[in-house]
């Protein structure tokens, strides 16, 4: 992978692993991680496209937000970001959070987007599900960062999850607190924000989640899925929350397919 950054405005730093080339396909990774986090999708897809996977603000080596930024800032960096590269409309796809910033790219700005992908994503979460991650959000806020118990809920113990899980338990060490407590309340805040824009959505939509993921469900990617005008919903058995991790070649399947609907 090479090494890149671009500079945006306000003097801020997009960095982003680039490889391969061919029909650009750009990666948002979540909360707590780094643009390394797709990479079985960057060493699969590389073969036939141009894999971008960018750190987002405040992670990795992206210059942060200011404090409090909500969704709609991460989207508009993002928009910067790859109008910035000027290669044209993109495939984009989004892991967790950044299934929310890809949702409302998609939605303010199609002219950007070719094929759009969410990776357990959230849409319109219970009153219960909002309250927990809202709590989580406000915790952070102490300058405390909680790794065990999200390697607990998104992994299990065979050796590929635990090697998977040691990858993301460093970048969890290794994150800036400041932009992962403002990342994250983006995100407990933003289940919502673009959850009506769906409809709007009009390139190939591919919704994937695992069945065994209680907080990306597979009833929020089906809903989803049917309210995009060309949406494709698939779950996976038996997968939780690093489903890209821990099923890659059932990921890379869905991903290769989605890039190959005509649009």
């Amino acid at each position: 992978m090479i090494s890149k950054t671009l500079q945006l405005s306000n003097n801020r730093i997009a960095h982003y692993f680039e490889q391969g080339e061919g029909e650009p396909l750009v990666l948002i990774h979540g909360v707590g991680m780094q643009a390394a986090a797709w990479y079985p999708q960057i060493e699969y897809f590389s073969k036939d496209y141009r894999v971008i996977s960018v750190d987002m603000p405040g992670h990795g080596q992206s210059t942060k937000l200011t404090d409090g930024a909500p969704l709609k800032a991460f989207v508009d960096w993002t928009i910067e970001f790859i109008t910035a590269l000027n290669l044209g409309a993109v495939n984009l796809a989004g892991h967790s959070m950044g299934s929310l910033i890809t949702t409302g790219v998609s939605a303010t700005r199609p002219d950007l987007v070719k094929r759009m992908a969410v990776l357990n994503g959230v849409y319109k979460r219970t009153t219960q599900a909002r309250d927990a991650v809202v709590n989580r959000a406000e915790e952070l806020k102490t300058g405390h960062i909680d790794i065990e118990t999200p390697l607990q809920r998104w992994f299990g113990e065979s050796e590929a999850e635990q090697i998977a899980a040691a990858r993301v338990k460093s970048w969890l060490e290794d994150v800036d607190l400041s932009g992962y407590t403002t990342a994250y309340a983006a995100f407990a805040h933003g289940d919502q924000i673009y959850a009506d824009d769906w409809a709007k959505i009009q390139c190939p939509a591919l919704v994937l989640t695992g069945t065994d993921d209680p907080n990306s469900t597979a009833e929020m990617a089906i809903q989803m899925a049917s309210q995009a005008q060309h949406g494709t919903a698939i779950v996976i058995e038996n997968e939780r929350h690093m489903v890209n991790l821990t099923a890659p070649d059932e990921v890379n399947n869905a991903m290769q397919a989605w890039l190959e609907t005509k649009v």
